[in-house]
């Protein structure tokens, strides 16, 4: 089975036939001994820090079906290199493109998928509640704010709601965490430790979503909810709306709460809060765990890992676009 790995400060990476050669490098030259992965085991790589490779390994890589996806030192996502589509349909892609230019439809999608979001947002804020958090109020405001979401009729007035959502249920976040304070969402730089893991995991499941995209008939640049825009990938942003509370929001609060992630895993600087290299592994750990891990699916009948879930929501937006079946956003129901 393919998996993720996740290079911190890989340094030179290269080729040996069909192995991946890592070799850490620090300022100071070479930082322990090279590192061998078997590329039939690699589905993408995610670098952190400085990469030194050369067109042929990209080549490589390309004809592995190998996506590489880049952070930069303070753990902004910068981009990605995707291999060469190699599932797209020239019916997929007029498909997808009308319903984007479609008003109604793009907007049905767009319903959908705030509406998917919400709830599992909401999922987490009962959970929590039942547990003896004071969560009510916020639960009953959020409940208020998803009433409206039918009954929008424009894309802006949608995320308009989104965005209402979304700060009511950060203000939570300060109730459900212990020891640390979020006080609002701040980014670009983030401004606290809740804030600092918030944006990296939110790119990480972004990344996750984009990969899975890749392996569908969809186009990732075009969207329903955000508006495709120059050099980024806007569909994996509305797929990723749904799986952030589930997957990234539920890591921050176990990794924050049960203390896996301290104080001194995170650098603080003048103009914002960065993760250290400690935070950056326990959170990759926990976020693959994550990904893995399986709950029994009462559709299919099996039991499927969240990965997978995010693959199968692809599956369901394509067969909503050619008209196969109407789409549902996926919803947790444990």
């Amino acid at each position: 089975m393919k998996k993720s790995y996740y290079l911190f400060n890989p340094g030179r990476l290269g080729r040996k036939d069909n192995t991946l050669k890592f070799i850490p490098v620090s300022g100071e030259g070479v930082d322990g001994p090279p590192k061998y992965i078997p590329v039939e085991g690699v589905s993408d790589l995610y670098c952190f820090g400085s990469l030194d490779a050369n067109s042929a390994l990209f080549n490589f890589l390309g004809k592995q079906q190998i996506a590489v996806h880049f952070f930069d030192f303070y753990e902004h996502y910068t981009g990605s290199f995707m291999p060469k589509e190699y599932l797209l349909a020239g019916k997929m892609q007029v498909s997808q493109t009308k319903h984007f230019l479609s008003k109604d439809k793009r907007l049905i999608i767009a319903k959908k998928i705030i509406d998917g979001a919400s709830f599992n947002i909401q999922k987490n804020l009962k959970y929590y509640s039942s547990r003896g958090r004071d969560l009510q109020g916020v639960i009953d405001s959020i409940e208020q704010y998803r009433e409206g979401i039918q009954g929008a009729s424009a894309i802006d007035e949608l995320m308009g709601i989104e965005g209402n959502i979304r700060r009511a249920y950060y203000d939570a976040f300060d109730i459900i965490i212990n020891d640390f304070l979020m006080e609002g969402r701040s980014k670009q730089p983030p401004l606290n430790e809740i804030n600092a893991l918030v944006s990296f995991g939110n790119m990480m499941c972004y990344t996750m979503c984009l990969g899975q995209i890749y392996h569908t008939q969809l186009n990732p640049t075009i969207s329903f909810l955000h508006e495709p825009g120059f050099r980024r990938y806007s569909l994996a942003l509305d797929i990723a709306e749904i799986f952030k509370p589930l997957i990234v929001d539920r890591i921050i609060f176990k990794v924050l709460n049960k203390k896996e992630i301290q104080d001194k895993d995170f650098d603080i600087q003048v103009n914002g809060i960065r993760l250290k290299d400690s935070a950056r592994k326990i959170f990759v750990r926990s976020f693959e765990e994550k990904l893995n891990e399986t709950i029994k699916h009462r559709t299919l009948k099996k039991s499927v890992s969240y990965k997978h879930l995010v693959k199968l929501e692809c599956y369901k937006l394509t067969k909503h676009l050619l008209g196969m079946e109407e789409y549902k956003p996926f919803k947790a129901w444990w």
